[in-house]
């Protein structure tokens, strides 16, 4: 069997389907289980090698059915090796004639091989693609989640900080312009207390813009610890003591947490309820360690300060990330207090 053969003494029939076979691979691509099998014929009258060999290649480039493949490679052999006409096979050419069968299955089992192993290929480029894709998605899902971690880190020391320090300075010029005697000490306390309070508006929309990515925070570099309270009582611009005492080994989160609740604690006090007496307490009992602030009914009127809740929401997300609790709400006698509990880990 060979790429060529000799035309001249085939017979019009032969010639007319290996000329089909032949026109037939035009199509082979649309209809590929089709020219199969007009290349049969061809096969089982001419000795015909590329047509056949290139149906069988388009159709296991195109088809995923083993079965079907197996049955037209199988057909294709017996075609090539049948002589044709059949009463010209002889008993003793049946012994050559299965032998000749089994080597053009095999030739046969070729191109099936070859145009699984195409299939094959493009599958893993298409799938390899798809996996780029999906890497390309995670990658930008977690370029948007270290950015909204930084957003909720962003505001949240917006508000700790910043908000400790302006409304303060409200609380102040509200006092100066209370207790000055003369216009123009009145007219600049309240000036300063009314961009504090503007200041206060704009951070307070600043921050709940950043908080609309929803992201949880990270501890990023740690800055006030458990040895900055006392301090942060005593500068508080109220009546306010600090008692019992917690190990200074606590985690460095840990403390940051401790330091922000009160501070975000005292500053509520001094907003929502000037004149009033606050205690902060630290505890231990063995299982878990904290702080506990409690303030008492406000002495006098509030300034009207602007409130938006961002500051207990930021101590609730750093308690959560420290698998602690964190309780705020009003007292029996007109008060309030503020709790953080944190999982003793060496206990």
């Amino acid at each position: 069997m060979g790429f060529t053969t000799d035309f001249y003494d085939e017979t019009p029939e032969a010639l007319t389907a290996a000329a089909v076979a032949c026109a037939a691979l035009v199509l082979r691509r649309r209809f590929p289980l089709a020219v199969v099998l007009l290349t049969l014929p061809s096969s089982l009258m001419v000795e015909l090698t590329v047509p056949p060999f290139a149906a069988l290649f388009t159709l296991a480039d195109r088809t995923r059915d083993r079965r079907l493949l197996a049955a037209c490679a199988t057909l294709s052999a017996a075609a090539s090796a049948f002589p044709w006409p059949p009463d010209s096979l002889t008993s003793d050419d049946q012994t050559g004639t299965l032998i000749y069968f089994v080597y053009t299955l095999t030739t046969a089992a070729a191109p099936v091989l070859l145009g699984q192993l195409t299939q094959a290929r493009r599958d893993l480029s298409r799938r390899l693609a798809e996996i780029d894709q999906v890497r390309e998605h995670e990658r930008a899902l977690h370029a948007q989640a270290v950015l909204a971690r930084e957003r909720a880190q962003l505001a949240r020391e917006m508000h700790d900080v910043v908000s400790h320090q302006v409304s303060l300075i409200a609380v102040r010029a509200g006092a100066w312009q209370v207790a000055a005697k003369d216009t123009d000490s009145r007219e600049a306390a309240r000036t300063i207390r009314s961009l504090s309070v503007n200041t206060l508006d704009e951070l307070r929309h600043m921050v709940t813009l950043l908080r609309a990515s929803d992201g949880r925070a990270t501890e990023l570099t740690p800055q006030p610890t458990l040895a900055d309270l006392r301090a942060l009582v005593t500068s508080s611009g109220i009546e306010a003591e600090l008692t019992g005492a917690l190990p200074p080994d606590i985690a460095t989160p840990a403390q940051r947490t401790l330091y922000r609740t009160v501070q975000e604690a005292l500053t509520n006090v001094r907003k929502h309820a000037p004149g009033a007496r606050a205690r902060v307490h630290l505890w231990d009992d063995g299982t878990e360690f904290g702080v506990t602030v409690t303030n008492g009914p406000p002495a006098r009127p509030s300034l009207p300060l602007p409130g938006s809740q961002q500051g207990l929401i930021g101590l609730r997300e750093r308690a959560d990330l420290l698998h602690g609790t964190f309780h705020a709400g009003p007292t029996p006698d007109g008060g309030y207090r503020v709790r953080l509990g944190v999982p003793n880990t060496d206990g």
